[in-house]
């Protein structure tokens, strides 16, 4: 199905989470002061969550801390006019310690010794296929 302003396909929630798990940097979008911000994070999924490691005297911590959240991540190949997005809403809790080793990055894992985890499940999440506009 093609979304309501024609950019692409609908996928659906199990599309959208498979599409999640193939990714390790995304964006969440918070408030601070009173206005929206955005932070790139490595994160994993872990059920129908992500899951993130941020420093606690960050702004990324003290604005998305049991607040709703949205977190976003896409892929796009310039080359061929196509790719996806994903994004979800959700309130962001405190987590126990995730191992973030696993995450497909080739550098080395980064240091999360004294962060904190937070987990945004996924409580609303969408996501479109885009295409080539020429197909």
């Amino acid at each position: 199905m093609v979304d309501d302003v024609g950019f692409g396909l609908l996928l659906d929630r199990q599309q959208c989470l498979a599409l999640l798990r193939t990714a390790s940097l995304g964006r969440v979008i918070y408030t601070h002061r009173a206005m929206p911000a955005v932070r790139p994070v490595r994160f994993t999924v872990v059920d129908d969550a992500v899951v993130f490691a941020v420093p606690p005297g960050s702004p990324l911590y003290a604005g998305a801390r049991d607040a709703v959240v949205a977190f976003e991540v896409d892929e796009f190949a310039a080359d061929s006019g196509a790719g996806w997005y994903v994004s979800l809403l959700g309130r962001a809790t405190e987590s126990g310690a995730v191992d973030l080793g696993a995450l497909a990055c080739p550098c080395p894992a980064p240091a999360v010794a004294g962060h904190r985890f937070l987990r945004v499940p996924a409580e609303t999440i969408s996501g479109h296929r885009i295409a080539c506009h020429a197909e």
